[in-house]
Formats: C-alpha cells, structure tokens, sequence
C-alpha cells in the first residue's frame, strides 16, 4: 500500500516493442528469490505482471507491473492517455476504458538548453522579466507581435547560416571519403545555401514514424524541390535501433534516393545523428515535419523544440500536436482515417503533404516584399511563438506532475503512513479479508425486471439484497448502461448509485431510481465492487461482479 500510494508509472509508447515482456524461466532466473523475501507465493508474484495473473502461458510485463504496484499512470499527451486506457483495459477487467484511472501529461521542454542564444536575445529584450520563471505563461509569450518583422527574419536568416555552416564544416571530409565522386561532393556542397527553405525531418527511425512517406510520389517531389522559382530541400537525419532493420532500411532507400540526380543537393541525409546536431537542425530549419501513423506518436518532443526557435511544425494531428496545432500557426494533417489499408492512407497523407507545399507554404514563404521576407511567413512565426510555445515548456509539464499527481500522492502516503503505517495495514486486512470472501457473497433477492422493458418519462426502482457475508457494507452497487457507437465500440451511457436503505445482520438492501430520458436500445446490468473510503481508485482493488 506505501509502494503504490507514492508510486507513478509513466508509460512513454504504444507501440508492443516498447514494453518488456519476459518468459517465467528467465523472469525466475533472475527474480525466484524475491517472492520468499516478500512473504508471498512466486504465483503471486509473476502475477502482478499479467493481465490474467493464473495464466502460467502468459508472460511477465513490466508495464503491467507497473500498472498494478502504482497508485498513478499516465500518457504523455491527451491523445496517448486516451490510447493507454484502451491499452491497459485489460489490466482491470470489470470497468471500460473510459473509466480508467490512467491520465495524462503532455511533454514539455527544457526552453533553455533547446532555445538558441539568438532567440534567447529576442526574448529577454521583448519579453517580461519574469519570463523565465513563469516561462507557460501564454501572456509573457504574446510580446512576440511586438518585436519588428525584420529583427525575426534577420533571427532567423542567422540560424539558417549557421546551420548551413555546421553542415559544410562537419560534413564536407566524410562526403568526400565516402561519396566517391569530388564532383558531386562539391556541388552538393555549392547547393547547400541559406536561401532555400528548408524542412527538417529529423527523429529515431522506426517504421510507424513513416521517414518514407515524403517519397510515395517521387516524380511529384521532384517538381517540388526543381522550382528554381521557389527552392527547397529536405533535411533528413536520425539513426534506427540495432535491432531494428526495417528502420535501417528506411534510411537506406533515403540515402539512395538523395542521390539520384534529380534531389542531389535537394534531398540530403546528415549521418551520426546527435544532440550537438538536433540542436542545430530545430533553431536552423524553416519547418519541422514529422509524419507518424496515428495513433502511435505517443507524444514527440522535436516540434516543440523547434516552436521556440521560431521553426513552424508541418505535421500529422498525433502526440502532442493535437493540442499544439492552431490554424494559421503552422499545418496539420488530419487525424481521422480515411482508410484501413494502410497503403492508401500513406498514399492520401503523401499527396496533402505535397498540396500543402504546392498551394500554401511555398507561395506563403516566397512572397517577399521589398525588405526580403514574407510579411505573412514571419505572422505565422509569431503566431506559432505566441500561442503554442508556451504550453510545452518543462516548466509546464512539472505544474501538470505536481497538480494531478505528486501533491495527490504525497497526501495519500503521508495519511497511509502516519502512526506507523496504521491505515496501510487497516486497507491491506480488508483487501484480504473482502478477497477471501467475495466469491461468497450473494444476491438474496432482487426487483429489476424492468431493466428489460423501460420507458422514457417513467420513475423505475430497483431493489437488490446482497448477502455481505460480515464484511459490514463494504460492498457498493451500480447501474450501468452501455450505448453502442457508429463504430461498433460499446461505450458507458450512464452510471447511478445505488444507496443502502435497509440492514438486518448480514443482508444489505439496496436501491436506485431512475428514469430514462433518452429512447434507444441500451445494455443495462447491475455492477457490485467493494467500497473503502481509502481507496483513491476502485482500481486499486479490482474485485468486480455482473449481476443478472
């Protein structure tokens, strides 16, 4: 009970390879000693680690672990907790997703280490000089439509340099090692200028990430990059896990296509992807792009780097995103689904990718006045800067930890423990004693045929007596009814307590009114769980019961 009480588990991916997963011989290999230490049965113990604890074929996950010895669990963005209450479900047999206890906090940024110095310039001569310890504070961040157009091109244009500086300087020995070719080192040395505008897609290589979703149509690409009119070029970088060569793959064909004649110099890929390098390529870019399947971005923190350097993000609706995206502070691919294949989804994302460029960032950049920039290029700057780098500062995450879950922990341990862990061992004694004895607790009687046959505008009561077996009203009841969606997926319409209205030794009665208001086929049942004032969740002791 201590454990859980002042235990949080953050879970950072839905993606299967992102949890671990081991077999019982090798779990008992390193952990058989564990369970006598403990005072418990090695059943016991490896069962805290599957969602069916007596499956012996089931191996031990230390997500699932997690999830059962922490008081707390959450996703880091809105979208990513949504997707691990579905994830965890389970987990807690008994109770749908949506009634998960499992929250959220999106990821933030450390704004010093990622901000650049020029840009950190801008912000302390514009900005408040309480900035930077209420650095979430959208207000302090709007000073950016004060700062003249010129001074954020001019920022800008100088990280543009020396991100094109870094680049010849770093890169120019090893192309012309291992390129073969001087020739086309050189020229693609000579292309490489701060004129173009350029769009980073930089990131860990795994394939949900889709690094090759910009090549679906590369006779389109290449019209792209090819206006002389209107240049751009596409930086790519980033590494695949060793074990991961279907991410190698990815970087492979990148590579080959870079060289083809018609993107040398257009489409180029920066080896040994490093923070040294990250820090150059999010304050030097012009837009970030990043290109997952939805829903397995769990969050992405490269785009919010970029926000603060004036980058505008160019991605699909997933991980943060679908709270950053504001309209006329950077694009957004849509987060529905048109398709199930796959293939074609790829497909449909590819050609809104190129539409975009074609018809709204490339004329939006190049339409220059006479000072050299684009008056409506750097209002997307600003906008970007004023109304969604603020919410994705560390220094809002840690407010985010602190309100949902470190203030609420510490009081609950701090209660639990007080006078030598008193109510921790009170609440461990009734788990036990209510385990011991659920399976023999039992309805008595009950009145609840009209469940079958309600009607709207009429009161209806059910009445249930439940045998407590002595357990003293430890036992709670609820109607719950279920709505089948347009998706197929059953989903909580309403729930309504019952209240006890009688006692007689161990019979409890029990009763609830209600009366429909909305007319349609639902699935109605009554749900019996325990009760204990200490529980912060009925999670944390997941005994549930249908009654038919």
């Amino acid at each position: 009970e201590l454990v859980r009480a002042s235990s949080l588990y953050t879970v950072h991916t839905p993606v299967p390879a992102g949890h671990d997963y081991f077999d019982e011989s090798l779990f008992g290999k390193y952990m058989g000693g564990y369970p006598q230490m403990l005072g418990i049965s090695w059943d016991e113990f490896i069962g805290m680690g599957r969602t069916n604890p007596d499956d012996h074929s089931e191996r031990f996950c230390m997500s699932t672990f997690a999830c059962n010895t922490c008081q707390e669990v959450n996703g880091v963005s809105k979208l990513h907790g949504w997707v691990s209450q579905r994830m965890f479900a389970p987990i807690w047999k008994g109770y749908y997703p949506e009634e998960s206890h499992v929250g959220y906090v999106t990821n933030g940024v450390h704004f010093p280490t990622w901000t650049a110095t020029e840009w950190r310039k801008v912000y302390d001569k514009y900005f408040d000089e309480t900035f930077l310890s209420d650095q979430s504070n959208e207000s302090i961040w709007h000073s950016i439509y004060n700062v003249p157009d010129a001074e954020i091109w001019e920022t800008r244009m100088a990280l543009k340099k020396k991100l094109v500086d870094y680049i010849r300087e770093k890169f120019a020995a090893t192309w012309l090692k291992n390129q073969g070719d001087p020739s086309r080192v050189v020229t693609l040395l000579e292309s490489i200028t701060p004129n173009a505008l350029y769009i980073g897609f930089c990131r860990r290589f795994a394939t949900y990430k889709r690094a090759h979703l910009l090549f679906t149509d590369l006779e389109r690409l290449s019209k792209i990059v090819n206006n002389p009119e209107r240049p751009v070029k596409f930086i790519f970088s980033g590494k695949a896990h060793p074990a991961d060569g279907a991410g190698q793959g990815l970087i492979k064909r990148i590579f080959e296509i870079s060289q083809r004649p018609e993107f040398l110099g257009k489409i180029i890929f920066l080896e040994d992807y490093d923070m040294e390098l990250a820090r150059r390529l999010v304050s030097g870019v012009d837009i970030w792009m990043n290109t997952p399947t939805r829903p397995l971005e769990a969050s992405g923190t490269s785009g919010e780097k970029a926000e603060m350097n004036g980058v505008v993000n160019l991605s699909v609706l997933d991980g943060w995103w679908v709270e950053g995206y504001r309209q006329g502070a950077g694009w957004a691919l849509k987060q529905e689904r048109t398709y199930q294949n796959q293939g074609y989804q790829d497909q449909l994302d590819a050609a809104t990718i190129y539409s975009l460029l074609e018809n709204e960032i490339l004329p939006l950049f190049y339409n220059r006045n006479e000072q050299g920039f684009s008056e409506g290029w750097i209002k997307t700057i600003k906008n970007s800067i004023a109304t969604i780098a603020p919410h994705y500062t560390m220094k809002r995450q840690l407010d985010d930890y602190y309100d949902k879950f470190y203030i609420k922990e510490a009081a609950n341990f701090k209660k639990l423990a007080a006078n030598n862990n008193r109510l921790a061992k009170e609440l461990a004694a009734w788990k036990e004693t209510v385990a011991q004895r659920w399976d023999s607790i039992r309805v008595v009687s009950k009145d609840d045929s009209m469940l079958y046959s309600a009607e709207t505008g009429k009161k209806y009561t059910l009445r249930y007596v439940i045998d407590e077996q002595g357990l003293n009203d430890a036992i709670g009841l609820e109607l719950v009814s279920i709505k089948t969606g347009k998706d197929g997926e059953e989903r909580i319409f309403s729930k309504r307590e019952f209240d006890v209205v009688a006692h007689e030794g161990n019979n409890y009665t029990f009763e609830a009114t209600f009366e429909p208001d909305v007319a349609g086929s639902f699935k109605s049942c009554v749900r019996m769980y325990p009760k204990n004032e200490n529980l912060v969740y009925r999670e944390d002791f997941c005994y549930v019961k249908w009654l038919d």
